[in-house]
């Protein structure tokens, strides 16, 4: 079971940053004239990219003012948003566990690059980590783990591990194994629909992809 690359999702796998979504999401549609979301609400939107949530948020299809919000998103997630973040319980001495085991991680996220690596630093565990590979709009994430295969940044050999669909279906469109995670924000339901190669119920559990 052993794979040559342990290739993790960041929101809902690694951290939880619901908080930090919720301001910066309700900052961008205040200053539009939109009434702010309800926090038990944002949940539906974490992991898909920032244009498919405020598309289905504000029901728009105008490309420009979609831009726009996702650019107040950021300006708010950059002045705090990205540090209103909890790692979630079980992750950092998993990382550790496959550290000592000498395993190869990566970080393969529908964020901005550089947010994904302020967060990992901002728990002191970007180090764990042989790559950071972010995403922006209208990329999806099976592009993002085509580039990094045709790149060879990644052995075929590779599991990709995350909370949503989205996870499972871009490892499965480019022939690689899938984990589930179910602390995360996607539902069982939502990912046993995908068929994953593993599911698990805690991040301790994870080290059996390593063994």
């Amino acid at each position: 079971m052993a794979y040559d690359y342990l290739v993790f999702d960041l929101d809902g796998t690694i951290s939880d940053r619901k908080e930090g979504i919720v301001h910066s999401t309700n900052y961008a549609l205040a200053e539009y004239g939109y009434e702010p979301i309800d926090a038990a609400a944002v949940g539906a939107y974490i992991g898909p990219p920032l244009d498919f949530a405020f598309r289905q948020i504000t029901g728009s299809d105008d490309d420009a003012h979609i831009q726009a919000l996702i650019a107040r998103y950021r300006e708010q997630y950059a002045r705090s948003g990205y540090s209103e973040n909890t790692l979630y319980p079980g992750i950092l001495p998993l990382l550790e566990k496959l550290s000592r085991r000498d395993v190869k991680l990566a970080v393969c996220t529908s964020k901005r690059v550089d947010f994904a690596k302020s967060i990992l630093s901002l728990f002191g565990i970007r180090r764990y980590f042989e790559f950071v590979d972010g995403g922006d709009v209208g990329i999806p994430k099976w592009q993002q783990l085509q580039t990094l295969l045709e790149n060879r940044r990644l052995p075929k050999k590779s599991v990709m591990i995350g909370d949503r669909n989205i996870d499972l279906i871009a490892a499965h469109r480019n022939g690689l194994a899938s984990a589930g995670v179910l602390w995360g924000y996607g539902s069982e339901q939502e990912l046993m629909k995908e068929s994953p190669t593993h599911l698990f119920q805690e991040p301790g559990h994870l080290i059996e992809l390593a063994t």
